[in-house]
């Protein structure tokens, strides 16, 4: 059941539409919809893997997990804020679950590099997972132990991914126009992908 208040705060004074699903960017959880915040480094291109998943309906890139209401760009790039850039992910639980979502999030970057991601230095580069139910955070959990003892063997050092409900984060501030969809308006834009190579497994379904 979904229990989490999704409050989305836009930089805007309206959330407005995805660039290419055409699902509005505060699209609600709802029956056989769930939300899920995934920080993976630079949001640009984090967002557009996640709109390219089988099952997603929605995605916003915003900034979550920091102290400053209505943060901008420019404030988290200093790193004083202390929020993540993060992708706010709507799927269709009838076409895909968390596993499967949790699974991509890791293999699309390093989970074990702390505040950064390849260049991109800074704790708005963070790993994190927010989760909206019980069933994703059990299922984030599990799937973490499970990749860092796959990229352990390999390895790797430890997982730094953060993991906690939503609530615990904060609010979600939706960032600023210009970043929405930023790989689809810019095809040749930056992207950072540091990834560890090695797949991540997914775990059996955990009901919500």
């Amino acid at each position: 059941m979904f229990t989490f208040h999704d409050a989305i705060h836009p930089a805007e004074p309206e959330p407005g539409r995805h660039v290419v699903l055409g699902t509005p960017l505060d699209l609600p959880a709802g029956e056989g919809r769930e939300v899920i915040f995934l920080a993976a480094g630079c949001f640009w291109g984090v967002e557009k893997v996640f709109w390219e998943t089988e099952g997603v309906l929605a995605t916003a890139v915003g900034y979550m997990g920091g102290t400053t209401p209505h943060p901008t760009y420019e404030q988290v790039c200093t790193g004083a804020t202390g929020h993540a850039e993060t992708v706010r992910v709507v799927y269709d639980t009838s076409r895909t679950d968390a596993a499967h979502i949790i699974s991509v999030f890791f293999e699309i970057h390093d989970p074990t590099q702390g505040d950064r991601q390849g260049n991109d230095v800074g704790s708005q580069y963070r790993s994190a997972i927010w989760t909206t139910t019980p069933g994703q955070l059990t299922t984030a959990l599990a799937t973490r132990d499970a990749y860092a003892a796959a990229i352990a063997a390999r390895g790797f050092g430890p997982v730094t991914t953060e993991i906690a409900p939503a609530e615990e984060a904060g609010p979600f501030w939706q960032a600023e126009d210009y970043h929405q969809g930023y790989l689809w308006k810019h095809p040749d834009g930056y992207q950072c992908h540091t990834r560890t190579g090695i797949a991540c497994p997914v775990l059996p379904h955990t009901p919500a």
